[in-house]
């Protein structure tokens, strides 16, 4: 099945899914395990290897879910726009969106993508972004590569080939750019999701002097040894079922207590990784659209004025 294209008009909830194929599903997403381990333990759950490739294209992502905000929206206008990362993969390209309101500065956001590159469910993020009033860039890290391939299968393949350390430099540099960018005002907010989730946090450490707020979504928590570092407040979103992500979370909070950060954290009850990106059954409306509210409230209270 192309992603990209939409084949399925029929939208499957987690419900339907037996938990330890969406666990299984969340291996083979992050590359823990290869294709047919995952065929193989669906097969021993459903009637053989037919139905297993069929519960794969079943949770596979459909983008026709993601669009929330068509590129074209009156609302927002939006360009491709690259910038240079030196330390990084040395040229990157991505999309950056902001109001249609002939304002001259807005707040900005940096939108961190998952482990497959700029697909079209955070392209969309970048442009549910613009319409809440913020300058939102969407990088993406597979652009030394030829940029996202147009699948996430294939996209997630390439993203293992770059170093993880450019990456880093590369959405370091983004966020600088973002902030001295002519149509921002400088305060510049992060969010991420999944690996952009764990970046978020390390730029949390890394960039108080660029970042003013991050909202990392199940994303990888910084080194505990890092938390003092952290001069910037910081909304968590966590799935209750994400026990990979969350066996971090206590003495990552723990830290950030001692070091008095200005934190607040959600688990949302009976979500899974990914709860937020609408393209695949993980997706659970009632929790994403409360963490999002969540985050514009956050990135308005922090960035604006």
């Amino acid at each position: 099945m192309n992603e990209s294209k939409g084949e399925r008009t029929d939208r499957e909830t987690a419900d339907q899914f037996d938990q330890r194929i969406l666990d299984w599903y969340d291996d083979y997403a992050h590359g823990r395990i290869e294709r047919r381990d995952f065929l193989n333990r669906v097969a021993t759950v459903v009637a053989g290897g037919v139905a297993a490739e069929t519960v794969l294209a079943r949770l596979a992502p459909n983008y026709a879910w993601a669009q929330q905000v068509p590129a074209n929206d009156p609302r927002i206008k939006t360009q491709r726009f690259g910038y240079d990362s030196p330390q990084g993969g040395g040229k990157i390209e991505g999309l950056i969106a902001w109001p249609a309101d002939n304002k001259e500065k807005h707040p900005a956001v940096l939108v961190v993508h998952e482990n497959r590159g700029l697909n079209p469910y955070i392209e969309d993020v970048a442009r549910r972004l613009a319409v809440s009033g913020f300058l939102a860039f969407a990088p993406d890290a597979l652009s030394p590569l030829g940029g996202y391939p147009g699948t996430d299968d294939e996209g997630r393949q390439m993203q293992a080939k770059r170093d993880p350390d450019q990456m880093r430099e590369d959405f370091l540099a983004a966020a600088k750019v973002l902030r001295d960018h002519p149509a921002s005002t400088g305060k510049v907010g992060v969010v991420g999701f999944c690996y952009g989730g764990g970046i978020a946090n390390e730029l949390a450490v890394r960039a108080s002097d660029v970042i003013a707020a991050a909202v990392p979504f199940y994303g990888r928590q910084a080194a505990v040894s890092d938390a003092a570092k952290i001069k910037v407040p910081l909304l968590l979103h966590y799935a209750e079922m994400d026990q990979r992500v969350n066996e971090g979370w206590p003495a990552y909070e723990k830290a950030l207590q001692e070091a008095k950060v200005n934190y607040t954290a959600h688990f949302y009850p009976k979500a899974n990784h990914g709860f937020h990106n609408d393209t695949t059954p993980r997706y659970d409306k009632a929790s994403a659209e409360l963490a999002w509210t969540r985050t514009l409230e956050f990135f308005h209270k922090h960035l604006d004025g």
